[in-house]
């Protein structure tokens, strides 16, 4: 059989890294050493086109920051291939942050301390993939950041922005992950209480997204329900460890099975061994749209992968993380689009897209609706949906390795 006509997870988690390095990567102002993603494709062409696109966009720090994350994940799986060279994804990211820091006036600091988590938490994991002690200095300046951001206001938890306004799951969550993942365990903990005690739904055993303080003192709960709230958060019980924040993480992924999931649409072939005695629902995580919605499920995913590893969770509980992993892979990879020579000719909105991306995929917002419907020729595709797929792609990639499925994808390298 022809790895290239039935490729693994490994493989498909490639082509993905490909495809969205290959369509939306590229130098921040043509500067050698840098790396930035468009935040959408296609890209402007020509130097005056692309320079306006680079200053004038959108600045999604962290969007970038889940590139970054991504990135490493890449660097992980060519590291755990026998022949493979094994830097292509750390030198990219390695230019990424840079990117980053000048995009973002030459620095790492944010007005949003959600965002400067993810990225200290992409930036970590790139220290430990690159084996070097050069990127632990921006830990090292966002740690104060949140420190800053921890206050005793409403019991506790972590500021959303510098408003200082609200303290929310997004924020809480992913720095007591940080916390927890750099040895302040005391810190993490009391932010993993907070959110247990303001923000978790016990009727519906998830996080709520967060709070303010009320005219009269009281706490205001906002009571929305987001995917990749849930991830982080299960993260840091993971990664805290102990019985009751294992048994937490148990409740929580059950809750994200009953809760946050959404009829499959029938694939003719799944590469799902999570479960093989019986058959599971054909269920697959819900995908919440564009913008930054178009993140929630990659995020999401990336912990839950992490939990369907873990061994002192229960056997049953950690089948149900990885089947859901591997069935929304699946469903991405089913539904992708592969471009050809009619995308690669097109024009749009006076962006003219490059023959050299034919054979790349884009994937759909949704990983029950194909690309062609949300995606069709013409269409500017959107970096967040796409990164989203990615990030849940390598999460599969990273699971033990799946039966072999359909469909073509070509060897290619990551770009520049």
């Amino acid at each position: 059989m022809n790895p290239a006509e039935h490729p693994d997870a490994n493989q498909r988690a490639a082509h993905a890294a490909q495809s969205v390095t290959g369509l939306f990567g590229g130098r921040l102002l043509f500067l050698p050493g840098t790396h930035l993603a468009a935040t959408s494709w296609p890209r402007p062409r020509g130097l005056v086109a692309r320079l306006r696109g680079n200053l004038l966009e959108p600045w999604h720090y962290w969007w970038q920051a889940h590139y970054l994350d991504a990135l490493v994940d890449a660097g992980q799986r060519e590291m755990a291939q026998p022949t493979a060279e094994g830097a292509d994804a750390a030198r990219l990211a390695a230019r990424l942050l840079t990117g980053i820091r000048l995009r973002n006036l030459n620095t790492l600091v944010n007005n949003y301390y959600d965002d400067m988590a993810w990225l200290a938490l992409a930036t970590l994991r790139l220290d430990q993939l690159a084996d070097r002690r050069r990127y632990r200095k921006v830990g090292h300046k966002l740690t104060g950041q949140f420190e800053a951001a921890c206050s005793d206001d409403l019991g506790g938890g972590v500021f959303w922005s510098k408003e200082r306004d609200f303290k929310n799951t997004p924020a809480t969550a992913p720095v007591a992950l940080y916390f927890a993942r750099t040895g302040q365990a005391a810190k993490a903990q009391g932010l993993v209480d907070w959110l247990d005690a303001t923000l978790f739904d016990a009727e519906a055993n998830l996080y709520l997204d967060g709070a303010r303080a009320g005219a009269d003192g009281t706490v205001l709960v906002e009571r929305n329900i987001y995917t990749y709230n849930q991830g982080p958060i299960l993260g840091a019980l993971l990664e805290l460890g102990g019985e009751a924040n294992l048994v937490r993480a148990c409740t929580l992924i059950e809750a994200v099975e009953c809760a946050l999931t959404v009829p499959a649409q029938p694939s003719p072939v799944s590469m799902s061994t999570a479960v093989q005695a019986a058959p599971q629902p054909a269920t697959i995580l819900r995908c919440d749209g564009t913008g930054d919605a178009g993140l929630f499920t990659g995020i999401l995913c990336r912990y839950l992968a992490i939990a369907a590893k873990d061994s002192r969770l229960p056997a049953p509980t950690r089948a149900i993380a990885a089947r859901l992993v591997t069935d929304t892979a699946d469903a991405f990879w089913a539904g992708r689009r592969t471009l050809t020579s009619s995308d690669t000719s097109d024009t749009l909105g006076g962006r003219q897209t490059d023959a050299k991306h034919q054979g790349l995929s884009i994937f759909s917002q949704h990983a029950t609706q194909p690309a062609a419907e949300t995606y069709p020729p013409g269409t500017a595709v959107e970096l967040s949906t796409q990164l989203q797929a990615w990030l849940v792609l390598e999460a599969a990639a990273g699971l033990p390795a799946p039966s072999p499925n359909d469909g073509g994808i070509p060897a290619t390298r990551f770009g520049t």
